[in-house]
Parts: structure tokens; sequence; C-alpha cells
């Protein structure tokens, strides 16, 4: 029997961390509970370019590394982030349609910059609006001619931002998830690094207009409101 409509599941796009891979970001969610992926079709490509510098992975994770743009270090000024935009456009197209993004770290910050500009018709234009989007340590970009455009209107797709209280990402994290309609807010009490997840509390995730702790309790994670 075919698979009906309400039981398919979701294409996400996962798009990973600063000289890293997509086999690194698949073994990153990989602490989250199994039963958690069954109702998504995850796709785990590889930045645009090959990493020009140490990837603090060295020694964790084998190479490749890749890099899906530059940046300098006040994050205001890019390299080659238009051809890895094209790259990204394309390859939605090619590969999908998709339903949403998983990001981490430069990941998120790509992927919520695409989701801002297909809101206001700059790309994708003919690929359906995404649904979802999942940030793990994700920012805004903050060059103003980008923020005028990406983040001009409030971005209505359903949205969950992961954020650690010793991340060194953590602030700009939280002005990430402003940019969204009703953001989904989890907190975790670790740095710069994607936190376990056990089943319940992605189920608790679907629930709108929330803010929820995780906390270690023995090897999981509790999840509690406040």
């Amino acid at each position: 029997m075919a698979t009906s409509e309400n039981e398919k599941k979701m294409k996400i796009l996962c798009l990973h961390g600063f000289r890293t891979s997509g086999s690194f970001l698949q073994r990153q969610i990989s602490k989250w509970d199994p039963s958690i992926f069954s109702q998504f079709d995850l796709d785990f490509p590889d930045g645009v370019f090959p990493a020009r510098g140490k990837s603090e992975i060295e020694g964790i994770f084998p190479p490749p590394y890749f890099e899906w743009f530059q940046f300098d270090k006040d994050f205001t000024e890019y390299t080659n982030l238009e051809e890895c935009i094209s790259y990204l456009c394309e390859y939605i197209t090619t590969r999908g349609p998709f339903d949403g993004f998983l990001g981490f770290s430069q990941g998120a910050t790509l992927s919520a910059l695409l989701l801002g500009y297909q809101a206001q018709g700059k790309v994708l234009k003919d690929h359906p609006p995404f649904k979802l989007f999942v940030s793990v340590s994700g920012s805004k970009f903050r060059d103003p001619s980008i923020c005028d455009v990406a983040y001009k209107d409030t971005i209505k797709v359903k949205s969950v931002h992961f954020i650690g209280a010793k991340d060194w990402l953590k602030e700009p994290s939280e002005d990430l998830a402003t940019a969204f309609d009703s953001p989904l807010i989890i907190r975790h009490p670790q740095g710069h690094t994607v936190p376990r997840l056990v089943f319940h509390v992605a189920t608790q995730m679907r629930q709108p207009r929330s803010s929820y702790v995780l906390g270690p309790q023995k090897s999981s994670v509790t999840i509690t409101k406040f």
C-alpha cells in the first residue's frame, strides 16, 4: 500500500558546521533517540569548499572537512557566500523538494538566511515554502545589506532553537530566534555542541510558544518547562 500524505516523512536538508562535514553532523545528531528520526528523511551534503584551515575536529573525526563560505573575524564580510547560495539552491531544486532545514553553527546560520531570502522572493521562488527549521548554535548574518532583506519580516516557519548556556554563540543564537514567528527555544547547559535529545523531548518540541531547559540526568537528558 502506498504511503499516505499524512504518513510521509518530512525531507530535511542538514547543513553542517564550519570546517566539518555532512558525515560529522550525522554523527553529532546520532546521540539523539533513534525513534526521533522515524519522522524524517535526512540529507547530509558536504560544504561547497574544502576547509582552508585547521578544523577543530581534527583527531576527533576523520577528514575531509568542508566549509560553506568564508568570513572575517567580525563576521561582517563574507567570501564565496553568493556561490554557496547558488550551489544550495541548485541542490535543493534538483534533490528536493525539501520540507525543512536542520543546521549546526554555520549550517544553521546559512539555513536561516535561505528561509528569509525565500520569504522575500529572493531565492527558490518555485520551491514550496519550507515548514520546519531546527537550529543548533545558529546566528544571524551581520552585514546590513543582508539583514535588511533576510530578516526584514518575521520568518513564518516553525522553528526550534537549541541554545547552550556555555556556547560562545549563545547571544547570537538568542537573536536568531527573534527572527522567527513563535520560536521554540530549548536551552541546555553545554557549550558549542549538539546536546543529547530523547524521544519525549522531541514530542514536547511540537508544542508552540514554549521555552524549555535541558539538563543531564544520569546518561540522558530531561526536559522541564519554565
